[in-house]
């Protein structure tokens, strides 16, 4: 019993030593890295947030109602200037085109009566048995039925057949495309009801078309960049749907004024494209611009964490080639958040001192 004992104590007291052994040597002991002043380049530059838009983009809408009838194009179709879009059907009520069947009626009556009239004026002109006032009155009254019934027969036309020809312009049901270009969306199907646009109503919206050669970026940057920004800047756009393409721009539009969104104050900023990547650029694409303030190349860089700022001091912990380590004094320059310009101090191939981070505990 007394052999067991001592047998029990012996592994205990083992497993302790071993215990403390092992957790003595996860402690690192972890020294100065050294870190080797080279030459490089460094960009200071401003971030804008946005996406990919045409420069001008058109709502196409009818300025006649009624039903689509054929629709000649699809998304993604190129068109030219004059192309038809889409045919209308007009499609009246009975009582609007009643009333425009009986207008014509109307006018082509009070039109003959009048004709008659001034016919006798013309007469009694010759025979002097009236005044020049009166027959001038009535061939004022001849002109002006005639200018009402052409009105009501154009009215009846476009309601009956969607086509009239007025004062030599030719109206028709068939919308074109007002610019060459895409179409971007299609909003109508055949049998869909077309509301006109008037000065009172927006219209049913047909088609968006856009000139696709001439893309822009459209972003907002923040307020602690904007100051620094001026028009004519170059720029890198990095689209996320391209992350192989590199397509540059230029700056050509900062908004005056700022806009609040999410407790973030922002301006509104356009980047012309001026030279695509090999891919199709579409419009809508989500991008982010780097919009370059300022670049220096071919200078000394340091990491930026290896400097220590004491009011308007700049210092690093410098290594000499016995390995001893000192505080120096340098003069920084331009800066990306990490990397450090050095203009004063510092050699290319001078050696300096990392502190090792902190142990968590």
């Amino acid at each position: 019993m007394k052999k067991k004992i001592i047998i029990a104590a012996i592994v205990v007291v083992v497993a302790a030593v071993l215990f403390f052994a092992l957790k003595s040597s996860g402690k690192k002991v972890v020294g100065n890295n050294s870190v080797k002043v080279e030459k490089g380049k460094i960009i200071d530059k401003a971030l804008a947030i946005g996406r990919i838009e045409p420069k001008n983009q058109i709502s196409v809408k009818s300025k006649i109602s009624g039903i689509v009838k054929t629709v000649y194009v699809e998304m993604g179709d190129s068109v030219k200037k004059g192309d038809p879009l889409v045919e209308i059907n007009p499609d009246p009520t009975p009582l609007e085109y009643a009333e425009a069947k009986r207008q014509v009626e109307i006018d082509s009556v009070n039109f003959e009566n009048q004709q008659k009239e001034f016919s006798r004026s013309k007469e009694l002109l010759d025979k002097k048995l009236i005044s020049q006032q009166e027959y001038d009155q009535a061939s004022r009254g001849s002109g002006e039925s005639e200018f009402k019934l052409k009105l009501s027969e154009e009215r009846l036309s476009l309601i009956e057949w969607g086509k009239s020809n007025i004062a030599g312009r030719k109206i028709e049901s068939i919308i074109r495309s007002p610019i060459q270009g895409s179409i971007l969306e299609r909003k109508i199907n055949v049998g869909d009801p077309v509301v006109p646009l008037t000065s009172y109503q927006a219209g049913t919206e047909l088609f968006t078309l856009a000139y696709m050669d001439e893309l822009i970026f459209k972003g907002t940057v923040d307020e602690i960049d904007v100051g620094k920004l001026k028009e004519g800047m170059p720029t890198i756009l990095k689209i996320g749907a391209l992350p192989n393409d590199t397509i540059q721009g230029v700056l050509y539009k900062i908004s005056p004024k700022a806009r609040k969104e999410d407790n973030a104050t922002l301006f509104d900023v356009e980047i012309k494209i001026v030279k695509k990547g090999s891919s199709l650029l579409r419009a809508g694409y989500s991008a982010n611009a780097d919009l370059i303030i300022s670049k220096k190349e071919d200078i000394l860089v340091i990491p930026e964490r290896l400097v220590e700022f004491v009011e308007d001091t700049a210092f690093v912990q410098f290594k000499d080639p016995s390995g001893k380590i000192q505080k120096k004094i340098i003069k920084t320059g331009l800066s990306d958040g990490l990397n450090i310009e050095v203009t004063e101090g510092l050699k290319e191939g001078d050696m300096l001192a990392e502190k090792p981070p902190k142990e968590i505990k």
